[in-house]
């Protein structure tokens, strides 16, 4: 129950700082932080995409990632109720309509690889083991992705994220519908891939 709670209190202030700040800074030092906090207790995910790297690594079970999954995503839910409470808007990550859907799902895919590819290396990894860096090379790959992509696809890179913030606003689903359906796909595969890659070569 306490890797649970650990992943549900990650991913809540992940996503409230995001939707506090949209500032690739704050964002990558907090996921920093909340790795360094719950890393030994749940690994760190706040990601059902790194979940879903982990999972195809072998290191986490089936019916323990689709609880990761579920406190993931409620996790979201609740700070997007937080930022409602705080500031009375929605908040929805969406990408910038001036890109192409294949810039954006390229872009969510990419950097949701180098997310989960990086966490699979310096948080699961023998080799690496005991190492001291996890929190800050994690950070560091969501703060890239975040410089790199936000003007793009929102630098989402977390389908809690995209679901959890998308579900609060229940009465308006189905505009969010296509977003929201891109955003899961390329995220999913991107940590499927990075799974996928790193038992190739590791």
């Amino acid at each position: 129950m306490n890797k649970y709670l650990i992943e549900f209190i990650g991913t809540f202030f992940l996503v409230l700082t995001l939707a506090l700040t949209a500032n690739p800074i704050a964002v990558g030092a907090v996921l920093a932080a909340m790795v360094y906090m719950g890393g030994y207790i749940s690994g760190g995910h706040y990601n059902p995409a790194v979940t879903l790297a982990v999972l195809i690594r072998g290191k986490i079970k089936m019916q323990e990632a689709v609880n990761y999954f579920i406190v993931q995503v409620l996790g979201a839910f609740v700070a997007s109720f937080s930022y409602f409470l705080i500031t009375s808007k929605i908040f929805i990550p969406k990408p910038n309509p001036s890109f192409s859907l294949l810039a954006t799902g390229l872009v969510e895919f990419l950097f949701t690889f180098l997310l989960a590819f990086v966490v699979l290396h310096v948080a699961t990894s023998e080799k690496n083991k005991g190492n001291q860096y996890f929190g800050l090379a994690i950070g560091l790959a969501l703060l890239v992705g975040g410089f790199a992509g936000g003007k793009i696809s929102g630098a989402v890179y977390n389908p809690a994220i995209a679901a959890g913030s998308m579900l609060f606003d229940f009465a308006n689903l189905a505009i969010y519908l296509p977003t929201l359906v891109l955003y899961l796909g390329m995220q999913l595969l991107g940590g499927l891939l990075a799974g996928l890659v790193y038992k190739a070569t590791s």
